[in-house]
């Protein structure tokens, strides 16, 4: 329970501030944003786990200590203030002063950029998921699928998994008929491969390169808290409302993935990380298919939470039946 002490502290903290905010409707509304954002970012606590595990210690150290003031801070506060202030041509304190006294525009101008923000953050998920599907590993999980012949023949590809990513963007700008959804696109997949390439030229062997692995875990959190920055409208107009419960949720997010990495929990439970990239996959479908249709929050979430849930049922199924 140590990992989830300062997750609990900042809660209590964050639910304090919500009530003089607004009283009891906003503490209501900050929890439901609390448990809107773990269920959203629950399998981003299963790659972010194994990522971590692979890094030196000082920058999993590194990792809570600037990650944090980023993830609450950055992305769910600062972020959505800079593209609003990007679009409209206004500094970022004009901004400010519009978001908190004339909500409705503010999220207007921001719900008007949710297709490239989309497109974006769908596309870098996307070759998250690619990379673990074509990755070649000892432990499968959906047997049928990864086993069968054809995968085989692909994962040989050269590149396969940013000749699948490319002809996803074509196909969805020839859908959209929108240059800027296509290049959100399309600067999601370089934004991902350029990481590769840098952690590729700056890790070792057995140790993942710490700034490499930084961005890439910074960047991961970016592409899952779009959708729950966008949904929380559907809640609240208020800004500071919206930052203390995606931030807190993102709080308990970093607290299961050190708890993920200190019992090892990934090794135990085989099949963890393969349900949190399946959701991954469907995530990045999601948000892709969002560009054209209204797919509820809720339903994001749950597909996430029941993939994990069945992933680990499942790994302690097999490890039950290899102790008998």
């Amino acid at each position: 329970m140590r990992y989830f002490y300062g997750s609990f502290a900042i809660m209590a903290l964050g639910l304090i501030a919500a009530y003089f905010l607004g009283g009891l409707a906003a503490l209501y509304i900050t929890f439901l944003l609390i448990i809107l954002e773990i269920s959203l970012s629950f399998d981003n606590a299963v790659v972010n786990a194994k990522v971590l595990d692979t890094m030196d210690p000082v920058w999993q150290k590194r990792f809570i200590i600037f990650g944090i003031p980023i993830a609450v801070f950055g992305m769910r506060f600062i972020f959505p203030l800079a593209i609003v202030a990007i679009v409209t041509g206004m500094g970022i304190f004009e901004t400010l002063d519009v978001a908190m006294n004339q909500p409705e525009q503010y999220e207007a101008i921001l719900k008007s950029t949710e297709k490239t923000i989309f497109a974006f953050g769908g596309a870098f998920l996307l070759m998250v998921f690619l990379d673990f599907f074509f990755e070649e590993r000892d432990i499968k999980w959906v047997t049928f699928i990864e086993n069968s012949k054809v995968i085989a023949n692909f994962s040989g590809v050269a590149n396969i998994e940013l000749i699948i990513a490319i002809i996803t963007g074509i196909v969805l700008g020839h859908i959209t008929q929108d240059f800027s959804v296509l290049l959100a696109f399309m600067y999601g997949v370089l934004l991902h491969s350029l990481l590769g390439m840098l952690d590729h030229f700056l890790s070792s062997e057995t140790v993942k390169s710490g700034i490499a692995g930084f961005i890439y875990l910074e960047v991961l959190d970016a592409s899952f808290s779009f959708d729950g920055v966008i949904g929380a409208f559907a809640l609240t107009s208020n800004i500071f409302i919206i930052m203390i419960g995606l931030g807190v949720g993102a709080m308990f997010v970093r607290s299961i993935t050190l708890y993920f990495v200190a019992h090892k929990t990934l090794a135990a439970f085989r099949y963890l990380e393969h349900g949190a990239h399946y959701a991954i996959g469907i995530l990045a479908f999601i948000m892709l298919a969002k560009i054209t249709m209204h797919i509820s929050e809720v339903v994001t979430g749950t597909i996430g939470i029941g993939l994990i849930t069945i992933a680990f049922l499942h790994s302690v199924w097999v490890n039950k039946k290899e102790n008998e």
